[in-house]
C-alpha cells in the first residue's frame, strides 16, 4: 500500500506539473493571438537607410501607401541615411520587435555592409526576421556621350588598350555600383580606376559633365539621362533586359557571359517579431504589390515585382552574402 500512495502521489504531481505547463503557454497562445487579431493599433515607420529620392525610397513610398490602406494605419517612411545604409539597419535591428518599426533592406544593407565592415554593427541574419523580398531592379552601365566606346566589347577593348587611363564613378566605397564595377573588371580583364561619390547625383552630374566618363548606376536614377541623350546606356547588369528599355542588352549576352548584379528592396522586422505580425506585414506588402498602381509605377522604371514569404528572403539573404563575399574579397574593400 505504500508503494502505491507513493505512485499516486507521483501521478497527482506529474498531472499537476503538465497542467501548469499547459496553463503558463496559454497567455503566450492568447498573447500571439491578440496580436494577430489587434495589430497594428498605431501607426508603423518604415525606415529607408538612404536618401529621398532613390529607387529604394521610391520603393518604400509606392508599398508604404497601398500598405497604409490595407492595415487601417498609416505606414509613414522615414528615411534615416549614415554609413552606407548602416544607421538606418541598426536603428530597426535594435527596435522592439512589436512590428512598429520596419526596415526597407537592401543587398548593400544584408549582404554587403556585414562583409565590408570588421566590426559590424548588426547581424544581418540574427538580429531582423525577414517579411518579404518586394522587388529587384536592375543596374547600368553608362558612359559619356563622347566615349567612343558604344558597346560591351569595344568598351573592353578600349580599357584593354591603355590600362588604367579610364575612370568610373559610383556612388560610394563598397556599394552595390561599386561593387559591379570591380566585378566587371574582375570578368573582363581590364583596369580602371574608381572613383567614389557621396550619392548617385554628384556622381551622375560629372559623368555627364564629362569629369568622368564611365559609370555604374540604378536604371531607374539614369533612365532620364539616358533617354534625353546625356548619358549613353551600354547595356544592364541583369540576365534579362529591362522592359523599359528592351533594346539595351545586357553585359552577359553583350560580351561578358555569367555577369549579374541587381539591387533589390525587402521589408525586415526586428528579430523575435511575433510570426503573426509578420505575417500581417507580409499579406499587406503582397496585396500592395498586386496594386495596379503600384505595378504601373514598377515597370516604369524597370524593377521586377517579387512579393516573396519571409522564408525565401531569408534564403536569398544568404545566397546574396555567398555571391558577394568573394568578389569583396578581391576588390579589397574591407574596413574598420
Amino acid at each position: 500500500m505504500p508503494g502505491r500512495r507513493a505512485l499516486v502521489r507521483r501521478r497527482g504531481f506529474l498531472g499537476l506539473t503538465l497542467a501548469g505547463a499547459c496553463l503558463a503557454a496559454l497567455p503566450f497562445t492568447a498573447g500571439a493571438a491578440r496580436a494577430q487579431a489587434t495589430f497594428p493599433t498605431r501607426p508603423i515607420t518604415l525606415i529607408v537607410p538612404f536618401a529621398a529620392g532613390g529607387s529604394t525610397d521610391v520603393v518604400a513610398r509606392l508599398v508604404a501607401q497601398k500598405m497604409s490602406e490595407s492595415l487601417g494605419q498609416q505606414v509613414v517612411v522615414e528615411n534615416v541615411v549614415g554609413a552606407g545604409g548602416n544607421v538606418g539597419a541598426s536603428r530597426v535591428a535594435k527596435a522592439d520587435p512589436d512590428g512598429y518599426a520596419i526596415l526597407m533592406g537592401t543587398v548593400a544593407t544584408h549582404a554587403l555592409n556585414p562583409l565590408i565592415l570588421k566590426r559590424k554593427p548588426y547581424d544581418p541574419i540574427a538580429d531582423f526576421a525577414p517579411v518579404s523580398l518586394l522587388a529587384v531592379v536592375p543596374n547600368v552601365l553608362v558612359v559619356n556621350p563622347n566615349l567612343s566606346a558604344k558597346t560591351v566589347p569595344e568598351l573592353i577593348a578600349l580599357l584593354k588598350a591603355e590600362p588604367g587611363k579610364y575612370n568610373y564613378a559610383s556612388s560610394g566605397n563598397g556599394t552595390p555600383l561599386h561593387l559591379s564595377g570591380e566585378l566587371f573588371k574582375s570578368m573582363a580583364g581590364v583596369q580602371m580606376q574608381h572613383i567614389p561619390y557621396r550619392g548617385a547625383g554628384p556622381a551622375l552630374n560629372d559623368v555627364v559633365a564629362g569629369q568622368v566618363p564611365i559609370m555604374f548606376d540604378n536604371l531607374p536614377s539614369s533612365s532620364e539621362f539616358i533617354r534625353a541623350g546625356t548619358l549613353r546606356g551600354v547595356a544592364v547588369t541583369t540576365k534579362e533586359r529591362a522592359p523599359s528599355f528592351p533594346d539595351m542588352p545586357t553585359i552577359a549576352e553583350a560580351g561578358l557571359p555569367g555577369y549579374e548584379t541587381y539591387t533589390w528592396n525587402a521589408l525586415f522586422a526586428p528579430a523575435k517579431t511575433p510570426r503573426p505580425v509578420i505575417d500581417a506585414l507580409n499579406a499587406a506588402a503582397l496585396k500592395a504589390l498586386k496594386d495596379p498602381t503600384v505595378i504601373e509605377r514598377m515597370q516604369a522604371f524597370s524593377a521586377t515585382i517579387v512579393g516573396s514569404s519571409p522564408e525565401t528572403l531569408a534564403d536569398h539573404v544568404k545566397a546574396e552574402a555567398a555571391k558577394w563575399a568573394p568578389v569583396v574579397k578581391e576588390a579589397g574593400v574591407q574596413t574598420e
